[in-house]
């Protein structure tokens, strides 16, 4: 199933997508799309709630899609965990998976406005492959556990600022944590869909002009071994999102450094799991 939220910031309500592009209204359901709802086995009532044809169709006409899980309680980020990306930026292959948070407030919508931070010359984009955790999971015994916690996967954005990143603290969450830095969606797309995360490939353009092309097999670290990883240091809880890395062709790698300004848009996808448009403003 393909899951998503539709309304105001702040006033979403919980929708499924259906093969043929309709939206229903999973409200009857759960009254969100959150960690309580896929760690309480939610997706399966609402599987049944759409075999049985008990829900009503939605008119999505001048709705805003809000990010597909509400507020996340944590967003753990990899970083350099593409082979091309850790080249272009002249770092060497990482032995273990470089792990860093992220203000789960920066989480918005697909569509939002991304605010580029008062003081910033470097901001950057980074299409990524996110993880939504279902189950809660600690010291995960190997790949097939991993998998049994996963309850789907998101297009995400690590939105960065460079300066703030790795000029300014030797820590990189101030340059991943300024608001609106996280667009996720537009959908949840439930782990049965996904049949191999690692056959995904990666697409994002700025200004209509392709900046990154990559391919999900490319990981040095599979998701899979994230999320085990992981859960040997926290414990990983429903709706806790995981960002897996992002591939070449961020404005840290080009020549030139073309980093965003206001007004730049930025249109990314993964196959599979949809895509996202947004235009950048000045906070």
């Amino acid at each position: 199933m393909k899951l998503l939220r539709l309304g105001a910031p702040g006033e979403e309500r919980p929708a499924v997508r259906t093969e043929d592009g309709r939206l229903l209204d999973a409200s009857p359901v759960t009254a969100d799309i959150d960690g309580a709802f896929l760690g309480s086995g939610g997706v399966e009532r609402l599987r049944a709630a759409v075999a049985e044809r008990s829900l009503s169709e939605l008119d999505p006409v001048g709705l805003r899609i809000g990010a597909p899980v509400a507020r996340p309680g944590k967003v753990v980020c990899v970083g350099l965990n593409y082979r091309d990306h850790a080249a272009e930026t002249g770092a060497s292959i990482p032995p273990r998976p470089v792990v860093f948070m992220k203000d789960p407030s920066t989480v918005v919508g697909p569509y939002d406005e991304v605010l580029i931070p008062r003081g910033s010359v470097k901001t950057d984009w980074e299409v990524e492959l996110a993880v939504v955790i279902g189950r809660r999971a600690r010291y995960l015994d190997g790949p097939e556990a991993a998998r049994s916690v996963i309850a789907g996967y998101a297009v995400s954005h690590d939105v960065s600022e460079r300066e703030f990143q790795l000029e300014y603290s030797p820590q990189w969450d101030l340059g991943k944590s300024c608001e609106t830095f996280n667009p996720l969606g537009p959908w949840l797309v439930t782990a049965d869909e996904i049949e191999d995360p690692q056959d995904l490939a990666l697409h994002l353009s700025v200004n209509g002009v392709k900046q990154q092309q990559g391919h999900t097999r490319d990981m040095i670290f599979p998701v899979d071994h994230i999320v085990a990883y992981l859960s040997q240091y926290m414990v990983l809880e429903p709706g806790d999102v995981i960002n897996t890395g992002t591939p070449a062709g961020v404005a840290l790698g080009l020549p030139g450094n073309p980093y965003l300004r206001r007004g730049d848009t930025v249109e990314l996808a993964i196959d599979g799991l949809g895509g996202q448009r947004q235009t950048f403003a000045q906070a």
